[in-house]
């Protein structure tokens, strides 16, 4: 249940609109795409789409919100088959790939999840969730953040974003990272 007020009938469909035109935009041609391209598009006024979405940011959340959702779920129900290490590879790598479906969404992808949608909230959630996992299970080390899995996410999506080509370096990446941040057996 939102604790948003119903829309009327006609600014429900603006906004569906809205979402409809900047999913097609972003996927065309970044997420750096003008937002006056977008209100074009989806046949409203400017002001109109500022009313629905008042940044960018928040507009690419809730243009992502469906994936994010669908992110945290097949994350949370895979959990039990995966150690607590593993989770959080898996997850980082699901996550950089969700990044880099937008291409320039990776420069703001900190901000973004930070927008309050359904879904952002459950990816972070359920960030939150698997790296504590990890460090209760000692295979992630107790000073990583969970900003900190952001950070490299980033870096991953913007490493992707500058050659589109190396999407299938994501899990590769990732294992640079975790090789990191492990907890190494003691001989």
């Amino acid at each position: 249940m939102s604790d948003e007020p119903a829309l009327r009938a006609d600014a429900q469909k603006n906004r569906e609109l809205i979402l409809s035109a900047a999913e097609a935009l972003f996927l065309e041609k970044g997420a750096d795409v003008p937002l006056e391209e977008v209100a074009k598009r989806a046949g409203v006024g400017i002001g109109t789409l500022y009313r629905r979405f008042p940044t960018r940011e928040a507009l690419l959340a809730a243009t992502s919100n469906e994936r994010f959702m669908a992110l945290a779920e097949t994350s949370r129900t895979r959990g039990p088959d995966l150690a607590p290490g593993n989770a959080v590879r898996v997850y980082l790598e699901d996550l950089a790939r969700n990044t880099s479906i937008y291409q320039s969404l990776a420069a703001s992808i900190g901000t973004v999840i930070q927008c309050g949608t359904p879904g952002c909230n459950a990816i972070t959630a359920e960030g939150h969730r698997l790296l504590q996992l990890g460090k209760e299970a000692g295979t992630i080390r107790p000073d990583v953040t969970y900003d900190d899995l952001i950070y490299v996410t980033t870096a991953i999506s913007i490493a992707i974003d500058n050659d589109r080509s190396s999407t299938s370096r994501i899990g590769h990446l990732v294992d640079l990272f975790m090789n990191g941040v492990s907890v190494k057996a003691s001989n």
